[in-house]
């Protein structure tokens, strides 16, 4: 076998060990699904770059050939079809082994003639020196650069791409109901679903006398429910939060847990005048919690989901989709503590008796809102309303910290002259229509130091006009601390007098 079989030999096995590479290679990726028709029309490029490649060197042989028979004797240049036709039938069957290497190749055949001997010796030189120029050259010229640098990185993908195909397997991706960081969840089903394992039933359980005469009683029986979220859990106790009204005069509290299990609550504190108040449990049975969203960022159109125990635990964490109506609304409640402006947020997702203290809840699956009121009268629908989580913490801070909420006290019985009958009014000057009479005196108070008299009516508060108790109320708790000294304005007997006071602490009223 002289040099030039040799070589084609060599490059046909070359070229044979790129093809089964590259087969083995996307038989390797035909697991990957889509993906495959990409890898295969690569390796087909890459297969057309070679055969290009291959066509381009058959070129500068043939031509290599030519410039060395042209030197050739007059007898060459007779055999010189012969030779042509030789050089064919070799560019041909290098061809032939690039698309089919296990095809059978033909040898060339020498001619008897000492002309043609020496004619084909000088074709082969020429064609060895000039494939030898194309194999060391062209990989460094800008010809076949760009090729040649796409068909090595070709070659690197997929062998990358089978390792990593061998080494690793693919799996299903379970979604959860956790917040991203830009604060989305993967469903409103899967949001709610991990919401709701933080939304609790509370059954307000109080003494029931039977015997009015010896006030001889039996165990507690349930006066009310409602609902109320675990919001924090530290060391051996879990918190929740709900509305003072849900808890307000029990004996006892029941708590019920998203799993079924029941445990008993120990109030911690309230406050009656914001209608809040936190309960606490053994941390065990709280297996999940939820944070509060920021409800300044709320605007109208929000949506919003209300989640809570309506009419009872027979429909406990119920879901109630809705917007967001309005913000920064101003209700007037009476409480037990006397009438308090709250500030609240308008929904329409439905809230009914059961819903107080459950959680409002954003697209975040973040509290922004305690579900605490609603109106009901004939023709009205869909007017709900949550308590703002901006506005609920601090105090909810403050009642695990103290058990209460500290305010400035001035120690008064209050009522808006409007409630108060005339008779009582007599004395005063009939361009008095608004303000608040005093009705009874803590007689360890500020205002019993201060001099001040049932039936006294306070008309301004440092200057600021009073219509009735809740704006003195609103001031004290809103403007001023304990310690500070304000002025006030009375009437008493029809005449006008200002008296001023020092601030005390609830905390110390008895």
């Amino acid at each position: 076998m002289n040099d030039f079989d040799k070589r084609k030999d060599h490059t046909a096995e070359e070229e044979q060990d790129i093809d089964r590479k590259a087969e083995e290679a996307l038989n390797h990726l035909n697991v990957a699904g889509d993906e495959n028709k990409q890898k295969e029309e690569t390796a087909a490029s890459s297969k057309q770059d070679n055969a290009e490649l291959t066509a381009s060197n058959k070129n500068l042989d043939t031509k290599s050939a030519e410039s060395g028979t042209r030197e050739e004797p007059e007898a060459a240049e007779q055999e010189k079809p012969q030779d042509r036709l030789e050089e064919e039938n070799t560019g041909n069957l290098i061809a032939a082994s690039m698309e089919e290497p296990t095809a059978q190749r033909s040898n060339i055949q020498k001619s008897g003639g000492k002309s043609k001997v020496k004619g084909f010796i000088s074709l082969l030189a020429a064609g060895i020196v000039g494939s030898a120029l194309t194999v060391f050259t062209i990989p460094y010229s800008d010809l076949y650069q760009d090729k040649y640098e796409k068909v090595e990185q070709q070659v690197e993908d997929l062998t990358k791409k089978v390792e990593n195909s061998n080494s690793s397997n693919i799996t299903a991706q379970t979604t959860t109901a956790a917040a991203s960081s830009s604060g989305n969840s993967s469903s409103i089903a899967d949001m709610v679903q991990a919401s709701s394992k933080a939304i609790v039933g509370i059954v307000n359980l109080q003494k029931q006398q039977t015997n009015q005469f010896n006030q001889s009683s039996q165990d507690d029986v349930q006066s009310g429910s409602g609902s109320g979220i675990i919001f924090k859990k530290e060391g051996q106790y879990a918190y929740i939060v709900t509305n003072n009204h849900v808890i307000e005069g029990a004996n006892s509290l029941e708590i019920s847990l998203y799993n079924g299990d029941k445990t008993e609550g120990k109030l911690i504190g309230a406050d009656a005048l914001t209608d809040l108040a936190v309960v606490r449990i053994d941390a065990k049975y709280a297996t999940d919690t939820i944070d509060f969203g920021d409800s300044s960022t709320l605007r109208p159109g929000d949506q919003v989901w209300a989640i809570g125990n309506p009419l009872g635990l027979d429909l406990s964490r119920t879901v109630t989709q809705g917007i967001v109506s309005a913000v920064n609304r101003s209700i007037t409640v009476n409480t037990s503590a006397g009438d308090w402006a709250f500030n609240v947020i308008q929904t329409d997702a439905a809230i009914n008796p059961g819903n107080s203290g459950g959680a409002l809840i954003n697209a975040a699956g973040k509290v922004v809102g305690i579900n605490s009121l609603k109106i009901s009268e004939d023709g009205v629908e869909g007017l709900g309303f949550a308590i703002p989580s901006n506005d609920l913490i601090p105090i909810v801070n403050e009642i695990i910290e103290k058990g209460k909420v500290e305010r400035p006290y001035i120690g008064v019985g209050l009522a808006s002259l409007e409630e108060v009958p005339r008779m009582y009014l007599e004395d005063l000057p009939n361009k008095v229509t608004k303000g608040v009479m005093v009705t009874n005196i803590d007689s360890n108070s500020a205002a019993a130091k201060a001099g001040l008299e049932v039936q006294d009516v306070i008309v301004s508060i440092d200057g600021t006009k009073l219509e009735g108790s809740s704006d003195l109320r609103k001031y004290l708790y809103t403007k001023v601390k304990v310690g500070d000294k304000v002025k006030l304005e009375i009437y008493r007997n029809g005449k006008l007098k200002t008296v001023e006071l020092t601030l005390t602490s609830n905390t110390n009223a008895n």
